[in-house]
């Protein structure tokens, strides 16, 4: 059937249940050519769902998918993908024991146009015969979207893009999003920093419960609107504090470091790593891509040995072979990658209990009684949403999270390294993993926080430590962590001017974002190095 229409992709009364679990309800999109339209939603919002559907992931239960005029309905991503779609999804779409020339070849991408996407993208030292699993997450992402561009689709989906990058690599890709405006090409924006839509999108469409609740052309003040239609109340109900979530640094520094790395070197790009984290506080770090922050929580986690230094936990010496070391000295990992964390196929109960099964083992069988208990509670206090049943993978991306955390709640916590765990996650969950690390920091733990987002480090972080070229090259307090110094900081620069123009001018943005519950302040204190 075809229709007469001045627009690119229009879906309409689109619906995916999964058994009772109702994923999409009535969700309606049109994009026009040439524009980049943002999709937002809080998460379980059908967001995902839906780009699966434009894409032949999934099929709807309900709905119609006009394609520049013409009725399709793709059954799978190569047939989306010859109709005109295609989309880059959360997770790394390239199979991990293949090199990326292999993984090219398998979606018949035009090599020359990839190496050009590279280049625009920042990636340029990519070396094709490297096996992807041995390939950074971030670069990973990269790829993935080179991929994707060379192919030239009519309607491209990015699903949560920029979620895993740090800045520098964060600009590259606003910036090729800001040249394909105005052309026979659009883009489907999927993203939880307000900033980045005011950046790049002309128009957002909001769902919210399965629903689409409204379309807002994004401008000047458009993010208060946003909000309201993602979660049905005002701004001024959205703030992460519940007072100064800064706790005073005298207090965690009585006690004996619960970390102390000196000198920790990996053989790579980790090169000299000396800092302390003490009881009762949550320190952030602060890091561009490629910087030694993942090597450096790949030591303190166990999953890998340094080639130097030393590592004291409790004041004690430490050297772990495995993570399960790690997990006997109290040191435990949630990791970004939730599908890294989780048994997908294995219930909310297994897998916030498996950590500690023997725990509950009696005569050798396991109390399901204190299981039970001891699981319920933890998922009552990070609020998990379980209505979509036993499987861990039917929940939303926040509520997996917060599965991953639940399981080291449920353990009782010590020392906690989160590697950006609210990478990907909708506001309302940030704002409940914020006060839950700040809950957990009063209560006596100790939490090393990476994040990719510079605003956390104001709203969770009592001190943050940079590091850059391998190294720990200064500290700030929390008070004078405000994006741009954290941002110069992470350049390892000094100066304001010398930060890239298009970071600085989405800072310049930052203090009128919804979900920036901290603004920049007028003075900006050197880093202390």
């Amino acid at each position: 059937m075809t229709v007469t229409t001045d627009l690119l992709l229009e879906a309409t009364g689109v619906s995916k249940a999964y058994g009772a679990v109702v994923a999409l309800k009535s969700a309606s999109l049109a994009v026009r050519p040439g524009e980049v339209h943002a999709l937002l939603g809080a998460n379980g919002a059908g967001k995902s769902t839906f780009v699966k559907i434009l894409t032949g992931v999934v099929h709807p239960d309900t709905g119609r998918i006009v394609v520049r005029g013409k009725e399709r309905t793709a059954h799978s991503p190569a047939e989306a993908r010859r109709g005109g779609l295609m989309s880059v999804y959360q997770e790394p779409s390239l199979i991990p024991d293949l090199d990326i020339r292999a993984n090219l070849r398998l979606t018949n991408t035009p090599l020359e146009p990839f190496r050009h996407w590279l280049g625009q993208l920042g990636l340029t030292d990519l070396d094709l015969s490297s096996l992807a699993r041995r390939v950074p997450l971030a670069s990973l992402r990269i790829i993935d979207l080179a991929r994707a561009l060379a192919i030239e689709p009519d309607v491209l989906m990015l699903d949560e893009m920029t979620a895993a990058l740090p800045a520098n690599l964060t600009e590259r890709v606003l910036e090729v999003l800001k040249t394909m405006h105005g052309g026979d090409r659009s883009v489907i924006f999927i993203s939880h920093r307000l900033i980045e839509i005011a950046a790049v999108c002309d128009r957002a469409t909001v769902l919210r419960e399965g629903e689409t609740v409204g379309v807002v052309d994004v401008t000047v003040g458009s993010e208060e609107r946003i909000v309201e239609l993602m979660l049905g109340q005002s701004v001024e109900g959205l703030s992460a504090r519940t007072g100064d979530v800064t706790g005073p640094e005298s207090r965690a520094k009585t006690a004996t470091p619960r970390i102390s790395a000196r000198s920790l070197n990996s053989g790579t790009r980790l090169h000299d790593a000396s800092f302390e984290l003490y009881p009762g506080e949550v320190l952030g770090v602060v890091a561009l891509e490629g910087q030694g922050q993942d090597e450096l929580f790949d030591i303190l986690a166990g999953s890998s040995r340094p080639k130097g230094g030393e590592l004291l936990v409790d004041g004690q010496p430490v050297s772990f072979r495995h993570p399960a070391d790690a997990i006997r000295a109290g040191v435990v990992y949630v990791a970004a990658d939730r599908a890294e964390a989780l048994l997908m196929q294995r219930s909310i109960r297994e897998n916030i209990a498996l950590p500690f099964s023997t725990r509950f083992r009696s005569w050798g069988l396991i109390d399901l009684g204190k299981e039970h208990e001891s699981v319920d509670g933890a998922v009552t206090r990070l609020q998990i949403d379980a209505r979509a049943g036993g499987e861990v993978r039917r929940l939303s991306g926040g509520n997996q999270q917060k599965v991953t955390i639940a399981r080291w709640v449920a353990g009782g916590v010590r020392t906690m390294l989160c590697f950006d765990p609210t990478r990907g996650i909708d506001i309302r969950t940030k704002t409940q993993i914020y006060r839950l690390l700040r809950d957990m920091a009063e209560a006596g733990a100790a939490i090393l926080l990476y994040t990719s987002e510079l605003k956390e480090v104001q709203l969770v972080c009592d001190r943050a430590i940079v590091i850059f070229g391998g190294r720990v090259v200064g500290e700030v307090s929390a008070a004078d962590g405000d994006e741009p110094t954290l941002l110069r900081a992470a350049y390892n620069l000094r100066s304001e001017a010398a930060v890239p123009e298009a970071v600085a001018a989405m800072l310049g943005s930052s203090s009128s974002s919804a979900d920036a519950s901290t603004s920049a302040g007028s003075s900006r204190p050197e880093v202390q190095q």
